[in-house]
């Protein structure tokens, strides 16, 4: 079994992670880590201490009325990117731990339209 690395936990909700196939399990948010545990098999679990995150990035629809994923790039080891039950939740329990400066939307999808053609343009 794994060990947690919190030592006190906030939020626990049902989340997926998307690496590969989606995997089912929980979210842990706790006062050292960002955990997500596999709900069936133990071997697959993601833990992220909070000095590892560099960036919470969330996919906002519908002026912040949706929230349907969300991703954490980490300094080392890429981003991952998860769903769950209660975005907005667990985004402020997050907040707690990381720098509101940290914390950014996604761009839309006429945002990476409009970028890809002022690119196109420069060059």
């Amino acid at each position: 079994m794994v060990q947690s690395l919190n030592t006190k936990i906030d939020l626990t909700v049902k989340a997926t992670a998307f690496v590969g196939f989606s995997e089912y399990g929980n979210i842990m948010i706790g006062d050292k880590a960002f955990e997500f545990y596999h709900q069936r098999d133990s071997r697959k679990y993601i833990q992220i201490p909070w000095n590892e995150v560099d960036y919470v990035v969330a996919s906002v629809l519908f002026g912040g009325r949706w929230i349907p994923r969300y991703s954490i790039q980490t300094k080392q080891n890429g981003t991952f990117t998860f769903a769950s039950t209660d975005p907005k939740k667990v985004l402020k329990a997050i907040r707690v731990y990381i720098d509101g400066q940290k914390m950014v939307k996604s761009l839309g999808f006429f945002d990476v339209l409009k970028r890809a053609f002022t690119r196109k343009n420069k060059n």
